[in-house]
Formats: structure tokens, C-alpha cells, sequence
């Protein structure tokens, strides 16, 4: 059983034969299908089949010559997201073991290299294919999957506070972009003002906790390189059903450190109750759908 498969209200699929008529529903029964060949007269296909307006689960694999017969490959469940999360450039590179990619992109927002799932494989290896790489003028989508959450207060901040906050991320991203490029002040002033975060964050944990102090942050998780510890505030929440099996779950619009993705979660695997203006902390699957120019 995929890991993620009970984010979409998959729970109860836990044995291969149960998987098996998932995968097979999916395939007969899907609700969007994609066809390309991948350079080397080998027909990649990618069967999704939806379970509600917002996340499904996308069958891939081959199709064979003679008979056009599927075969099987993997599958992964999927959040489909509709606002744009950055417009940053993305490399894509292949996983090495399945016809798979994964994205990589530099935003400043988020202090670290986000790596995500590409969603729309078929899209990407039709413009391979044709020569048309790099492109370049793309936005990108996020979407997350989590399996354990939970749901923490915000931190009590007046209007004057939060038009500092605002000021001081603004001029933040102003020097991480001059030192990107090279310039050695801004890289001496970030330096010294990570020294002084560091003492000032030092100096509080002895008598408040944590979560108090660090308002969202987003940061690697274990050992694959597209998991991520989050804590971010809830922009945006709503609860669906999976039309298959009924159980219900959250789909959230998540803003961390600027970065605002979407993410959903089973009501079984989240602590607390889900609002606006609330924080969710937890650990995510980040997937991506890029919008290539058309």
C-alpha cells in the first residue's frame, strides 16, 4: 500500500488484492487519460481516476504494440492544485528505478531547495521529446499529502506587528537575491542577522516555548528528499468526502514562510480542529504540477 493513500480517504486499502481492484477500477473506469512515447517506441500511459473535485489516483504505465494492452507499472495519489505557488525556474530530473520525476526548485521564500513529485509526467516528456527544453516562462503548482498533523493556535500579533514582520521578510528576500548574485554585503548582513536570530531565539527558549517563537517554517523530513516537517498557517479549509469510500477529509490552503500550497490530510490522522487563521503542523508529501506555456 502507497504510504499517502490514506490522505485521500483510502484507510481501509490495505491488502494487495484490495489495491489490485483499485488500480484495475481506476484504469477501466478514469476519468482523464494521457499517451506519449518516451523517445524509445515505448507508449507511456497515465490513467487518473478521481474521488472527488480536489484528489484521485493516477495508474501508470505501458501499452504494448500489437494489442495495445496496459501494463502496469505504479501508481500514486494525487492533490490537484489550482493557485500558483512560485514562478521560480524548475529542473526535472527522472527517478532512477521508474518512469517518474521529480522537480527541483530554488525559492528564496523557503531557505531550501524544494524538491516535489511531478505530477504531470506526460506533459513533460512530450516537450523532451520534442526538443523544447529548457522552457522557461512556467509557474508551478504545489500540492501536499499528509498522514499525521495537527492543529496549533497562531501567535497573537497586532496590525503594527505584522506590518514589521512584512517589512523585514520583504527586505530579507531583497538580500538573499543580492546574494545569490554575489554581493558580499548582503551576504555579511544576512550572516550577521542569522547570528543575532540565533542569540535572540537562544535567549527566549529559557522561558517560552518554541512554537511561540517560530511562527512557520518548512524543512526537510527523513530521508527522502521530497518529505518536508511544515507549520504553517491555514488560509483556507474545507472538508470533502472520497465519493468511493466515504471518509472524510481535510483540504487546506497552507501559507509557510510566504509559500502557500495545498494539502490534505484524512479527519482520522489530524489532532485538532481544522479553521482559518489556525496553524497546521506536520509532515507532507510534496507534489507539483508545472504549467508549461502553451
Amino acid at each position: 500500500m502507497h504510504k499517502f493513500l490514506r490522505a485521500i480517504g483510502f484507510s481501509q486499502f490495505d491488502t494487495r488484492k484490495k489495491i489490485q481492484s483499485l488500480v484495475r477500477a481506476c484504469v477501466l473506469d478514469s476519468t482523464d487519460k494521457k499517451f506519449t512515447t518516451n523517445g524509445e517506441d515505448t507508449m507511456l500511459a497515465e490513467y487518473c481516476k478521481d474521488f472527488s473535485p480536489y484528489f484521485g489516483i493516477a495508474v501508470c504505465g505501458e501499452l504494448s504494440d500489437d494489442n495495445h494492452k496496459f501494463s502496469y507499472d505504479y501508481y500514486y495519489p494525487y492533490l490537484r492544485a489550482d493557485k500558483i505557488s512560485t514562478y521560480e525556474d524548475i529542473n526535472i530530473e527522472r527517478h532512477a528505478y521508474k518512469e517518474s520525476y521529480a522537480g527541483i526548485c530554488d525559492d528564496i521564500r523557503v531557505g531550501v531547495s524544494l524538491i516535489f513529485y511531478l505530477q504531470n509526467m506526460i506533459d513533460y516528456v512530450q516537450i523532451k521529446n520534442s526538443d523544447r527544453l529548457p522552457v522557461r516562462g512556467t509557474s508551478l503548482c504545489l500540492s501536499a499529502l499528509s498522514v499525521d498533523g495537527m492543529v496549533m493556535m497562531p501567535i497573537s500579533k497586532n496590525e503594527k506587528q505584522k506590518e514589521r514582520i512584512r517589512k523585514k521578510t520583504n527586505n530579507r528576500y531583497r538580500l538573499i537575491q543580492a546574494a545569490r548574485e554575489g554581493d558580499e554585503k548582503a551576504i555579511e548582513s544576512l550572516t550577521l542577522e542569522d547570528m543575532d536570530t540565533y542569540s535572540t531565539i537562544s535567549r527566549k527558549l529559557l522561558s517560552e516555548d518554541v512554537f511561540s517563537i517560530v511562527d512557520s517554517y518548512f524543512m526537510p523530513y527523513g530521508v527522502e528528499c521530497d518529505q518536508y516537517s511544515v507549520l504553517g498557517e491555514i488560509i483556507e479549509c474545507s472538508k470533502v468526502k472520497n465519493e468511493l469510500t466515504g471518509e472524510s477529509i481535510y483540504v487546506m490552503n497552507i501559507d509557510c514562510n510566504e509559500l502557500c500550497f495545498e494539502l490534505c490530510i484524512n479527519e482520522k490522522d489530524i489532532y485538532g480542529e481544522p479553521e482559518v487563521g489556525r496553524r497546521f503542523k506536520g509532515y507532507i508529501w510534496l507534489q507539483g504540477y508545472i504549467n508549461f506555456p502553451v
